[in-house]
């Protein structure tokens, strides 16, 4: 990202009412970038990105996406939701996976609006890949009428079905004492809360998803499952399953020319419904 053309704000501090503690609330960063020659004096939209990886963190590998967002417009807020890693031991173990996670993006959205009053609260987008997808299409499931377009690419969408094709070292995660604490087996009620899938019902927001044939982290019966459960229901949303695309789980992150189209995709799909300032030709 060329620095000197977009104004990239210091991490913000988002106080998190639910967090453990009533007099001790969670601390949740967010990172905040903003185009430099954007018009303040009008309403402008917003794109709320969730960071991939359960514990993981906002960090360079997406800038490119991010740089692509602002020329188009956007101001781009990713908030290190709890479980995010780079803060320590404390904040790494109150992950709530599929649960008050959720709620550190939606709070943090509405602190964003609240700080920013040039940001238009009717055009509102969130986008995410892999859990980050997942937790977007927990957000607009939650919050149906928030949101006002969602972008999930190869998202997790069925914890049940997860666990089933995963190793015993990738559900130890899971069943430690600080995240679920169980196994499928023990409470496969709890894996469902979690997951995406067994919200399908209350989609309202335009949503586009993308999966991968090839993807070697989220299988794509992950994606089949929920794209067929949406319209089981008479869903209207768009979807795209690539074909063996080069880059497997990270396709349409890369730099390919595939890569970019998808992403073109992508842009196309928000700008019809937030209406960015200068949109992608």
């Amino acid at each position: 990202m060329d620095k000197s053309e977009y104004t990239s704000l210091p991490p913000a501090r988002i106080r998190n009412p639910k967090a453990p503690g009533a007099n001790n609330p969670l601390i949740i960063r967010a990172y905040t970038f903003i185009p430099k020659t954007l018009d303040r004096n009008k309403k402008q939209p917003l794109i709320v990105f969730v960071h991939q990886g359960i514990h993981a963190n906002f960090d360079t590998r997406d800038l490119h996406v991010v740089r692509e967002l602002l020329l188009a417009g956007y101001t781009v807020f990713s908030p290190d939701y709890r479980g995010s890693t780079g803060y320590g031991r404390m904040f790494y173990e109150q992950i709530d996976y599929g649960g008050r996670e959720v709620d550190d993006v939606y709070l943090g959205t509405q602190w964003m609006l609240e700080t920013y009053p040039f940001l238009d609260p009717q055009r509102v987008g969130i986008v995410g890949w892999s859990h980050g997808g997942m937790i977007t299409l927990l957000s607009i499931f939650q919050h149906p009428e928030f949101f006002a377009v969602a972008y999930a690419g190869v998202p997790v969408t069925d914890l049940v079905a997860r666990l089933g094709y995963k190793p015993e070292s990738y559900r130890a995660l899971y069943s430690s004492p600080y995240h679920i604490g169980k196994t499928v087996a023990e409470d496969v009620e709890e894996y469902r809360r979690r997951s995406p899938i067994t919200y399908v019902k209350r989609l309202q927001t335009p949503l586009l998803i993308h999966g991968n044939s090839n993807d070697e982290d989220v299988n794509v019966l992950e994606i089949e499952r929920m794209v067929d459960s949406l319209k089981a229901e008479g869903k209207k949303f768009e979807y795209k399953i690539y074909q063996d695309a080069p880059g497997g789980h990270y396709f349409n992150r890369t730099e390919t020319k595939l890569a970019r189209q998808s992403r073109q995709e992508i842009y196309q799909f928000l700008g019809r419904h937030l209406q960015p300032s200068t949109p992608m030709k």
